[in-house]
């Protein structure tokens, strides 16, 4: 048996991969699985880590995880799976091959690339959402209503029925506009790449309750742990690569990274998002 690199009250970290992993985890166990995995752009994760696989072995990769993904989850439970649209038009038809039902492909608007000559600007990044079944858990969070920012008046008034709007606020729509990037050494915990715990934040909102059983088999920064150890839900975590930096973000210790180009010699001294330690 694998033996996990962390414990906490709510959760348990293992540094491995993530296949052999899943394969320990008992059937129709899971309540929630989310999935960030790296999106096959050449980038640098580490020596463990393969970002640039040819198109077929990537996709047969993700089918691999998918289909383990969708045996550990319950009956009802909820697969987020966050990706460039690229994949996730492929990926989307491995979830129905599965016999899972899909909810929503969710528009993450974050600009976080330049223009490509030729083509349209791409600024948002894809988020599927599909259950097992019928949904055991959804609820529908809503938002503030806009206002502008020069009158304070709001910037939609839905055709002047401003009254018989919900007074907590607009449903949330498929396409998120306020989720904000990862990007200031102040926030960061282990460099690029890195989820917002608001958009985390949001998915356990949606689809899981306090208790509920949370996988994420990407751990990256750590930041679906984080979020929620924070919403009190257990949870398993693992990742093939360096896990120093989830561990560091958990323990609420500063980060440990290099961040060139930033005018501090490339030194990393920024906090994490929250720093009160979950455990001791």
């Amino acid at each position: 048996m694998m033996e996990p690199v962390l414990r906490t009250k709510l959760g348990v970290l293992y540094h491995g991969d993530c296949l052999a992993v899943l394969a320990t985890i008992d059937t129709g166990t899971v309540d929630l699985f989310f999935a960030d995995p790296p999106f096959n752009l050449g980038k640098d994760y580490g020596k463990s880590v393969n970002d640039r696989l040819a198109e077929d072995e990537y996709l047969a990769w993700c089918r691999a995880w998918i289909r383990a993904g969708v045996r550990v989850l319950a009956e009802g439970g909820a697969f987020y799976l966050f990706n460039i649209p690229k994949w996730n038009v492929e990926l989307g038809h491995y979830l129905r091959d599965e016999g899972m039902t899909f909810r929503h492909w969710i528009a993450i608007d974050i600009k976080n690339s330049l223009p490509i000559p030729g083509r349209l600007y791409p600024s948002h990044y894809s988020l599927l959402y599909y259950t097992k079944g019928k949904a055991k858990t959804f609820v529908r969070p809503r938002l503030p209503i806009p206002a502008c920012r020069h009158c304070g008046g709001d910037i939609k008034d839905y055709g002047g029925h401003r009254g018989k709007l919900n007074p907590e606020g607009l449903n949330l729509t498929d396409v998120w506009t306020d989720i904000p990037p990862v990007r200031h050494k102040s926030t960061m915990t282990r460099g690029a790449n890195e989820l917002s715990p608001k958009m985390l934040h949001r998915v356990l909102e949606i689809s899981s309750n306090e208790g509920d059983l949370v996988l994420d088999p990407f751990g990256g920064a750590g930041t679906t742990y984080f979020v929620a150890e924070h919403m009190k839900r257990r949870w398993i975590g693992m990742e093939l690569g360096d896990v120093d930096p989830i561990i560091r973000r958990l323990k609420g210790e500063k980060p440990n990274f290099e961040m060139p180009n930033r005018g501090d010699g490339g030194k990393g001294n920024g906090k994490p998002v929250m720093t009160t330690p979950l455990f001791r």
